[in-house]
């Protein structure tokens, strides 16, 4: 998938848990390690913005974008 979610990363930045951020916002502990993974196909905006709010964040601090080649090891584009 071509784009990343990096909430694992912000997480330990915050110094949070899983579970503690899946409480805040409403969400079950499952359901947030099925987004942290990659295996969800979206993520409603209004889940977004609450992950945001509790981790003081900006929606680009959480999503990046990496071209499929890159994500295989390969340069995006031919030199």
């Amino acid at each position: 998938m071509a784009i990343v979610l990096n909430l694992d990363v912000m997480l330990a930045r915050r110094k949070m848990r899983s579970r503690e951020l899946a409480e805040a916002i409403g969400m079950t502990e499952q359901n947030l390690s099925l987004l942290k993974s990659g295996k969800v196909k979206g993520v409603r905006f209004s889940t977004l913005e609450a992950i945001c709010r509790h981790l003081q964040c900006q929606p680009g601090d959480l999503l990046e974008y990496r071209a499929e080649d890159e994500q295989d090891g390969h340069d995006a584009l031919p030199e």
